[in-house]
């Protein structure tokens, strides 16, 4: 960890945040800049549940974009919606 922290936006208080941008771009930029480590653990899960609901191919644009899409969503949008017809497994 960097040490440095950030107001995040997820979780609205100021956290240890992501030691570098994990996406290119200017997304990336706002992500390191907004977005403390606990929220981006908390994205990693959610992303590995549209992958698999979904079906689809990260390496894949198609599934670039859609990965794209909801990760603004989670962290960004008025509400993170979940894949239709997704029903959580039981822990």
């Amino acid at each position: 960890m960097s040490g440095r922290t950030v107001f995040c936006i997820k979780m609205k208080r100021e956290l240890p945040g992501l030691d570098v941008a994990p996406w290119p771009g200017a997304l990336g930029e706002r992500i390191f800049r907004e977005v403390s480590a606990e929220a981006w653990k908390q994205w990693e899960e959610r992303q590995k549940m549209i992958l698999n609901e979904y079906r689809i191919m990260p390496w894949q644009k198609e599934g670039q974009e859609l990965i794209r899409t909801h990760l603004e969503q989670f962290f960004f949008g008025e509400s993170a919606a979940l894949p239709p017809g997704y029903t959580p497994t039981p822990q």
